[in-house]
């Protein structure tokens, strides 16, 4: 049964019929039947007609981008039409997803692990959340201004310094980064709140002294930060925090941002973290079966969207844990691992 949903900020990335009446198709089912239409007892792999929004980020980030290419690839091979909405992302997106707001949500798995264990911004409230897959990850991005003194994480005391949407993964991160540098966000550090597009004009003009951006690569805005300001801001390494971050959360992990990506010296250092489309429990195993089956066998689709999209990843995709994989998206990982 389908059940229907509105929400009033949709995407023009998604190039398809902004309506505001959005109906959930991975709304309460009966899984039997969907494991009685394949005649094997799995799950039957073909998505139901309906309509279907995807949560993502802000604009100038990936999730927005990466989002609204699967919704048009959503709407073009199969028989719901899907659409992208901009967002604060990560925490927004799962409080959201659990209202009904949302049909699909982009997430990071720290932020979705905090979700399903009851911790951090869901403290206390477990969410009924599920994973369709793992998809790729996001590199903690930090860039300062460079006459601004700050060479670490520790330097940020005192400093104005952007963390983020509210109620996004980059703002519970960079909040992590800090608390591991032995600083307290509310007291030592001057926070700014600001989304990514407001961050990017807020370096330029000055009036922040540096940022904290959990992002795909490249993201839009760094690229024209670095661009604009060339060696006017620089990144730098945060990883001496990673043994502190991975006591927090095990998912955080070392990894490089090439030197090609934002044309720096050299490669730099840092953080990253693997992100997760996730749905609500009751998502139609069909549903999650085909739109996951979707998800990689048009990975060339997506990766024209953005490059992000090549990490795509079907032997690593059911690498969730601790949110647990819909057991639709379960059948299509195994199917595509034959």
């Amino acid at each position: 049964m389908l059940t229907t949903t509105r929400h009033r900020r949709t995407a023009a990335a998604a190039a398809v019929s902004a309506a505001l009446v959005l109906s959930a198709c991975g709304g309460k089912q009966d899984r039997s039947a969907d494991s009685a239409a394949s005649g094997s007892g799995e799950p039957a792999c073909e998505a139901s007609a309906g309509q279907m929004t995807i949560a993502t980020g802000n604009s100038t980030g990936v999730y927005y981008a990466l989002g609204g290419g699967l919704a048009n690839v959503i709407s073009q091979n199969t028989k719901i039409k899907a659409t992208a909405a901009e967002t604060g992302a990560s925490v927004q997106n799962i409080q959201q997803l659990a209202a009904g707001t949302y049909d699909i949500a982009f997430s990071l798995a720290d932020t979705a692990a905090n979700a399903v264990e009851g911790k951090g911004a869901f403290e206390g409230k477990p969410q009924d959340i599920r994973a369709l897959a793992r998809i790729y990850s996001n590199y903690t991005q930090v860039v300062v201004q460079k006459g601004s003194g700050i060479k670490s994480i520790e330097d940020f005391k005192g400093k104005r310094i952007s963390t983020g949407s509210p109620k996004s993964g980059t703002e519970v991160i960079a909040n992590r980064l800090m608390e591991s540098a032995g600083l307290d966000p509310a007291k030592d550090v001057r926070v700014q709140r600001l989304e990514l597009g407001k961050t990017v004009e807020a370096m330029k003009d000055g009036s922040i002294d540096g940022m904290v951006w959990s992002g795909g690569l490249p993201t839009g805005g760094i690229t024209d930060l670095t661009t604009s300001m060339g060696d006017k801001v620089e990144f730098i390494d945060i990883t001496p925090l990673l043994p502190k971050m991975q006591e927090i959360n095990k998912v955080y992990e070392e990894a490089p941002i090439g030197k090609d990506v934002y044309k720096t010296a050299a490669d730099v250092k840092t953080i990253a973290v693997p992100n997760l489309l996730l749905v609500k429990s009751d998502f139609a195993d069909n549903n999650a079966c085909a739109l996951t089956k979707l998800l990689f066998d048009k990975k060339a689709d997506l990766e024209k969207v953005h490059s992000a999209a090549k990490e795509l990843d079907a032997k690593v995709a059911s690498e969730t844990d601790p949110v647990q994989l819909h057991p639709g998206s379960k059948s299509a990982l195994d199917e595509l691992a034959k």
